[in-house]
């Protein structure tokens, strides 16, 4: 008999048919390569306790003047910084009344409270921190209203309600008394877009008459966050809504201010799509805002940067380092990456470079590539100086200049893909493995599901299934950080199992390869023993790995025969000694092989597994 060695191609091709990928893999989940064999990824744990509200698309971390670790996080409800791992809310705040302009009615036998403020502004699911109001007579004490509530329903412009927990009787007749004072925090943004239909929907004269009303146009903005850091302190954006300031010397008990309210603030922007701090100069630059001499009024193609080392002086005088830019192409800036040397800037359409170059006009801007597109906001990240993202479509990589990359699985992503959400594609980079990952919501949902891996240091593709909304690689902590759509955040390449639950629970992981013919495929074989080579890395306990062979007679037919076996590290022998052969019996004109695994503090890398087959016939 003849020892055969699985030798396969790193990477996953999904280009291909199985037989023409004969000697590659094609299919796997919670898999990466390592110098060319596949391996398990790492487990993940809780970073804290405590969740947080809404729905988190940005993570930033870093590390103040006095060594305070902080990272800062923003969800559509929201905008945190954790501290010792447990989520302070900054949100800002928009309005706060004066005494008395806000009353409450009761209605007994409901924990429904209806509050009235005459244009209150909010939105549905806003939050508001009442003060110095009096008890209503009954169960409804001044301890119960004097708090934070969440808007339940917003029944006119003057009004809407709130829910207390507690059931009014018919005492709770008062109105809460004339000193009230209402805190608003600014707007929630959405978590999943929206679309509207039929009649009435998008702009007036679309199409032809008697065309299908059925037309489909957002009805609402994704709220996702951009965030830098000016020294110890911290700029963040709500996209296309205003810029905020947090003072670190404060302390997380005080809240993110708007720089046009700040004082000595000059010509600040009011509404911004995307904000950033460069790195070599410290402007303050702000993507997709109002113009300087149009106030208010958006440009989404408009790039606005501040005073050098000045976040409140924003004007473009002689002596000033401030200024303003428009980009020339595309609809709108949909994001902007710093990369080490400068700033590449994506439209819709469009990428462009934007390098500091001094005196007099301090930036300027390049166009590097037309006819590209993104997924979203958050669908670009750097590594090093290059730039990867997601298109609609393709994937691209910039270098000095924007290439398409050749991706192995870009059908397979493109092809089951919720188009309407794609804008809540979180891109990561993982620096210790050399990979990008891309997040993405499949067809069937609504949220992020799975995951698209490039490895640039093997320039191979792999994927699998993972809900995560936003991804920061290690650095100032000691490993990545994601958040998923529950409310939490988890550590990343941090121990082996999956920690999203207490106790922790398995991953899932497997591997499985295309058909492997024997000779031309012309001929039957019959394998009769397997010798797996595989190394159960930083595992304990007793390991499980399990081997699948399956048997495929013609390239359309179906892998019809499976024998199992399980290879074991016995307890009792060096970790590095494995089971050195089993047995098995099955015949095919080719062979594909699958290995997994589903038990907790379980990692594994395979190298050469070899297996001892003959030409046979079949019976």
């Amino acid at each position: 008999m003849t020892l055969t060695p699985l030798r396969f191609k790193p990477g996953i091709n999904r280009e291909i048919t199985p037989f023409a990928n004969e000697g590659g893999w094609v299919d796997g989940d919670k898999i990466r390569f390592r110098e060319a064999y596949p391996e398990t990824i790492g487990g993940w744990s809780s970073f804290n306790s405590q969740t947080f509200l809404g729905t988190a698309r940005s993570l930033h971390p870093w590390v103040t003047l006095t060594g305070k670790q902080l990272l800062s996080l923003g969800t559509n409800l929201k905008y945190y910084i954790a501290e010792g791992g447990q989520p302070l809310d900054i949100t800002p705040i928009r309005l706060t009344t004066a005494a008395g302009a806000t009353t409450f009615a009761a209605t007994t036998g409901s924990t429904t409270i209806v509050v009235s403020h005459t244009l209150h502004g909010a939105r549905l699911n806003a939050f508001i921190t009442f003060s110095d109001a009096a008890s209503l007579g009954g169960d409804i004490t001044a301890d119960i209203l004097n708090a934070e509530h969440q808007i339940t329903r917003v029944i006119d412009t003057n009004s809407y309600e709130i829910d207390v927990g507690v059931a009014a009787t018919a005492s709770d007749t008062g109105d809460g008394g004339t000193l009230t004072v209402a805190a608003y925090q600014i707007n929630p943004g959405l978590d999943t877009v929206t679309f509207g239909t039929g009649w009435g929907t998008g702009p007036w004269s679309r199409g032809t008459w008697g065309s299908s009303s059925d037309t489909s146009v957002t009805t609402g903005q994704l709220r996702i966050w951009s965030q830098d850091n000016f020294g110890e302190n911290l700029i963040f954006c709500a996209r296309d809504g205003g810029i905020f300031y947090w003072d670190a010397s404060l302390g997380t008990s005080s809240r993110g201010v708007n720089i046009v309210d700040l004082e000595g603030s000059q010509a600040a922007p009011t509404v911004a799509r995307r904000v950033l701090v460069s790195e070599r100069d410290r402007h303050t630059i702000a993507f997709g805002c109002d113009p300087e001499f149009d106030p208010g009024v958006q440009d989404p193609l408009v790039i606005r940067f501040s005073d050098q080392e000045n976040v409140l002086e924003w004007r473009a005088r002689e002596t000033t380092t401030a200024g303003e830019l428009r980009i020339g192409t595309g609809s709108g800036i949909v994001t902007a990456v710093q990369t080490k040397q400068q700033i590449l800037v994506l439209t819709d359409i469009s990428a462009h470079t934007m390098q500091f170059i001094g005196a007099p006009f301090t930036f300027g801007l390049s166009e590097v590539s037309t006819n590209v597109s993104i997924a979203g906001p958050n669908a670009a990240v750097a590594a090093g100086d290059n730039v990867f993202w997601m298109g609609k479509g393709e994937f691209y990589a910039y270098a000095g200049q924007v290439q398409q990359m050749d991706c192995l699985v870009k059908d397979y992503v493109f092809s089951d893909i919720n188009l309407a959400q794609i804008g809540k594609v979180a891109a990561g980079h993982n620096a210790a493995f050399s990979e990008i990952w891309w997040f993405y919501p499949s067809a069937a949902s609504t949220e992020n599901d799975r995951y698209v891996v490039y490895n640039y240091a093997q320039n191979v593709w792999y994927y699998g299934t993972m809900a995560r909304t936003a991804w920061i690689d290690r650095g100032t902590y000691a490993y990545p950080l994601a958040t998923c759509p529950t409310g939490c955040i988890f550590y990343h390449e941090f121990g082996l199992n999956d920690g999203s639950i207490n106790p922790p629970i398995a991953i899932n992981a497997f591997i499985e390869s295309s058909a492997v013919d024997i000779a031309e495929g012309d001929q039957f074989m019959f394998a009769s023993r397997l010798l797996p080579d595989i190394t159960f890395r930083k595992s304990t306990g007793t390991p499980l790995a399990t081997f699948t062979l399956k048997a495929k007679n013609f390239p359309g037919g179906a892998l019809f025969g499976d024998d199992a076996t399980t290879t074991v590290r016995s307890a009792t022998v060096p970790i590095e000694q494995f089971t050195t052969q089993t047995f098995v019996r099955i015949r095919g004109r080719a062979m594909a092989l699958r290995v997994e695994s589903n038990q907790t503090e379980t990692a594994w890398r395979l190298g050469v597994p070899r297996l001892d087959i003959r030409t046979d016939g079949r019976r």
